[in-house]
């Protein structure tokens, strides 16, 4: 505590894991919108802009007055990130905001929620989109006061090792993953390097993913996230759709940033079409 330290490579890079992800499922090429709260202020400007840039539909982003966007503070070392999180706007996002996301909400489309919003929020929205016929996806990520209520509403939980063991009691991401598909939903434990680990119907499995030299994991699950999202509204099933959101989690490690690091599908499967090393 205390200590100054010294690094180099200084950037800041729109992100924020709902925009992330949001942009990852619009990259894959599925018609994506955008719901959430931004600050007035030239972070909110900015990742308005990166979002229409990535063709995401922001008509359903809105502004706070007199409030910062979130903003998150991400050191990287060998590769591995460290993140120091500021909720801004992303906090204020309530039940009113929800009901006005939903509304031309139709069974057959997906939901995807992550943990960067108010917890009682979460569990709103995801009941909401069971309501309307709605495929939900809950990232749960940062796992912190998470309201264990949500696992009930959520068709796919999509957790990383920490978060599992967090969310289960500390168990090993296997029985993490069978722990949580007690309350209904298909668990996808993302192992970072290891692929992945998916619990659906009473069995467990686990996927490799591609081997690439990783510069930077921020946005790797994220990436995941928003790719599996958009294969699965595709109608793919769902080991393709995860073969496809791991090639693009692995692509998007060997690049650096949030946002920046997120390929197009044409990109993924110019990835996937390559000789295994």
């Amino acid at each position: 505590m205390g200590e100054t330290i010294h690094g180099d490579g200084f950037f800041t890079n729109p992100g924020g894991k709902g925009a992330n992800q949001a942009v990852a499922a619009a990259r894959a090429g599925a018609k994506t919108y955008f719901c959430g709260l931004v600050g007035e202020d030239l972070y909110g400007d900015t990742l308005a802009d990166e979002l229409k840039n990535s063709n995401v539909d922001i008509s359903l982003l809105g502004r706070v007055r007199g409030c910062s966007r979130g903003v998150a503070v991400i050191t990287v070392v060998q590769g591995d990130n460290c993140i120091v999180l500021d909720g801004g706007a992303n906090m204020r996002v309530a039940e009113k905001n929800v009901d006005e996301y939903l509304k031309e909400a139709h069974g057959g489309d997906v939901l995807l929620i992550q943990q960067e919003i108010p917890s009682q929020t979460v569990v709103y929205a995801l009941k909401k989109g069971k309501e309307k016929g709605m495929l939900t996806l809950l990232n749960p990520a940062p796992a912190q006061n998470f309201n264990k209520e949500a696992l009930r509403f959520a068709d796919i939980v999509l957790p990383n090792e920490t978060e599992a063991a967090e969310l289960s009691g500390g168990a090993g991401y296997s029985e993490a993953a069978e722990r949580l598909a007690e309350n209904g939903c298909t668990v996808i434990v993302t192992l970072g390097a290891q692929g992945c680990y998916i619990f659906t119907d009473g069995l467990g499995a686990g996927m490799a993913c591609p081997k690439v030299k990783a510069a930077d994991t921020t946005a790797a699950g994220d990436t995941f996230c928003g790719y599996l999202a958009a294969r699965l509204a595709e109608g793919r099933p769902l080991e393709k759709a995860v073969d496809d959101a791991l090639a693009a989690a692995s692509l998007a490690v060997t690049r650096r940033g949030a946002q920046k690091s997120i390929p197009f599908a044409s990109e993924v499967e110019q990835f996937k079409s390559q000789p295994a090393e």
